[in-house]
């Protein structure tokens, strides 16, 4: 199925837009609240230390326009962010209750959740469209966001680690693939609404949203998609009976690269036993920031050892043994902007050989 999949060309289809005339497209949105492409966003750990004191409540972000890491305007907390901004957009769809948007917000550790979910993927994001277009953000923000009907705010338990996401703005025939990935990665929706007039497109999300009964779900499955300016990107998707380390068996060999990566606290040493090794990333430090080591980052992302392949995979999973167990996924792409302002980060990563 892999290999099928990966023959499918960069094919976009163009449907006709159900917006009406004058009104603002789904889109990601960056601080000034301009649409733009893609963005991804790394929230700084909380960091005390009198020489360079973080509240955890700063981010750096990167989009087209910036081409590289950009210190934030304000805090992560405040409306006025590049998630702030995003999401506004899924509050006024939800106070206007039309039949033309939809939306769909997931995280195995949903506000207001008194048990952890353990049986649905360790996953996190949310997602608005209409038939025209939307996006898909995927971030690693316990609690995170809350429900609709609160509006924006930022959880306190999201301060002490670092965060990571990204968002992609996707033309309406790319969420019907999205459709197919987010059934592999077994999300925990918590808020949700998909009116009937996408139900003939869309398979599962409809399902999952009402919780109905879902046909057997693939092991694992790989996606090819595309942003709405063209940027080409891979979408890993694994479920919990895909029972193994997706960086190792699966990411860094579909890739043909050497990774490394960073994720919180990671328990599963640097692997070395295929054609493409995995490597655990130590210490990171963006430009003109205080270093820090995967210990305090909850993020998920890994790159490329060598410029040569320069993929760039944020997603869900830390390399964790139970979490080999969990649903997830990583969105991958060969941006070599995207590349060079994650791979500058690297201080210093484990080799094979070291314990």
């Amino acid at each position: 199925m892999t290999a099928r999949l990966l023959s499918v060309g960069f094919t976009v289809l163009f449907l006709s837009s159900c917006v009406p005339p004058g009104a603002a497209r789904i889109s990601c949105r960056n601080e000034d609240g301009d649409a733009v492409d893609w963005f991804a966003f790394y929230k700084l750990p909380q960091n005390r230390e009198q020489k360079n004191p973080s509240t955890g409540l700063e981010y750096m972000y990167l989009d087209p326009m910036t081409h590289r890491w950009r210190r934030s305007q304000g805090l992560v907390n405040m409306t006025q962010s590049i998630l702030g901004r995003t999401l506004q957009q899924l509050y006024e769809a939800h106070e206007a209750k039309n039949n033309r948007t939809a939306y769909l917000i997931y995280n195995d550790n949903a506000p207001r959740s008194v048990d952890y979910s353990w049986k649905q993927g360790h996953a996190k994001g949310f997602l608005l469209w209409d038939k025209s277009q939307g996006f898909w953000l995927i971030h690693t923000i316990p609690r995170f966001p809350p429900f609709p009907e609160e509006g924006y705010s930022y959880p306190s338990t999201g301060k002490k680690y670092g965060q990571i996401g990204i968002c992609i703005t996707y033309n309406y025939s790319q969420f019907v693939e999205i459709d197919s990935q987010l059934l592999s990665c077994m999300p925990n929706i918590y808020s949700c609404s998909i009116p009937a007039t996408f139900h003939p497109e869309l398979t599962y999300l409809p399902k999952l949203c009402a919780r109905s009964r879902i046909p057997r779900i693939p092991h694992r499955r790989l996606s090819r998609l595309q942003s709405i300016k063209g940027q080409n990107f891979l979408h890993f998707a694994k479920s919990p009976y895909f029972v193994d380390d997706i960086y190792v068996t699966w990411m860094a060999q579909q890739l043909q690269t050497n990774l490394l990566v960073e994720t919180w606290q990671p328990k599963l040493p640097s692997n070395c036993s295929l054609p493409y090794y995995v490597y655990n990333i130590k210490q990171i430090r963006m430009s003109g920031q205080f270093a820090f080591s995967s210990y305090y980052d909850h993020a998920k992302w890994c790159v490329s050892q060598r410029y040569k392949r320069h993929w760039t995979c944020i997603g869900d999973l830390n390399r964790s043994p139970f979490q080999t167990r969990r649903g997830g996924g990583f969105i991958c792409t060969q941006n070599k902007h995207i590349y060079l302002a994650f791979r500058g980060l690297i201080l210093h990563y484990q080799n094979c050989n070291q314990s």
